[in-house]
């Protein structure tokens, strides 16, 4: 294998990436960033290129184009139109399956025969998308999911309890959008019940924080991309490390036929294994919604 990545998007969230990966120790020995604005490729890897010399790891960086991911292990997506203020996930279905679709037909007559890690969104529906185009088996498509809003969900619970988040056990599962929801009853610290260490209104108000935070910080910068940038990077590491790290990756129910957010070990050979939590019955009522609501989007895709 040749830890070689492909990144296809050099706004925020493709450089947010790239820079998550540099500045780290990683087995990625090379980036390939693609855009549509090849001069926008070409700058952004001209400008990271510039902090290799202080890195913690030494990896080659340039810009290329989709025939390059003929031996690529991973083709990370992040291509798509912004989300604007007030606009939905759902919303950007339609314009970005399209992008989607430009994207993965000359990626795969490149010969690539690696993992797709989509980050674009609406996430969920353009990972089953991929799935379809490709033609690759569902064990190599993987969707970002709910890593970041999992992410975003123990840092509120260890801001609570004052603790480090790393040592919060919580996730958050189903769509990542607005019916994604706290996995509460095996949340944990130390094995501890979180419904234990913190009253119901408080466990309302940090999942209600959750699932609105991507809205609240459009509001305010117009865009999210440091934290998926992180996620995404965690998902990588995993991946080309054979880490088989379990991670709320957005990956393929058969018995559902759909992709979305649940905790699912991952490794050198993408998808390991989705694992089977006991949901409490609130807990399945829930998921069964968010499914509902991903197979919905995903219907509504105009191939």
């Amino acid at each position: 294998m040749q830890n070689k990545i492909m990144i296809v998007g050099t706004g925020n969230v493709g450089a947010s990436i790239a820079y998550a990966l540099i500045n780290q120790r990683t087995a990625v020995r090379e980036i390939i960033l693609t855009d549509l604005n090849a001069a926008d490729a070409e700058g952004e890897a001209m400008d990271l290129s510039d902090a290799l010399a202080t890195a913690p790891s030494f990896l080659k960086i340039k810009s290329g184009s989709y025939q390059d991911a003929k031996d690529c292990d991973i083709c990370v997506i992040t291509a798509g139109a912004n989300q604007k203020p007030g606009e939905t996930r759902t919303d950007l279905l339609q314009k970005n399956y399209q992008i989607l679709k430009s994207i993965v037909t000359p990626v795969m007559a490149s010969g690539f025969d690696g993992i797709f890690l989509i980050v674009s969104n609406p996430m969920d529906a353009l990972t089953y998308a991929t799935w379809k185009l490709s033609g690759l088996p569902a064990e190599h498509i993987i969707g970002s999911g709910t890593v970041l809003d999992s992410a975003r969900l123990r840092f509120q619970v260890s801001q609570e309890l004052a603790i480090h988040p790393k040592s919060v056990h919580a996730y958050q599962i189903g769509e990542h959008g607005d019916s994604e929801f706290a996995l509460w009853s095996s949340a944990n610290v130390g094995g501890e019940k979180l419904t234990d260490l913190i009253k119901s209104n408080k466990l309302n108000k940090i999942e209600a924080i959750v699932t609105k935070k991507a809205y609240e910080i459009i509001d305010r910068k117009g865009a999210t991309f440091y934290g998926i940038g992180a996620a995404t990077v965690q998902i990588i590491n995993s991946i080309l490390n054979d880490e088989r790290r379990m991670l709320c990756v957005s990956s393929y129910d058969d018995f559902a036929d759909t992709f979305y957010g649940f905790p699912t070990i991952v490794g050198r050979a993408g998808i390991i294994q989705r694992l089977s939590p006991t949901l409490s019955e609130a807990e399945g009522i829930k998921l069964q919604k968010s499914i509902n609501r991903i197979k919905n989007t995903t219907r509504a895709i105009k191939t």
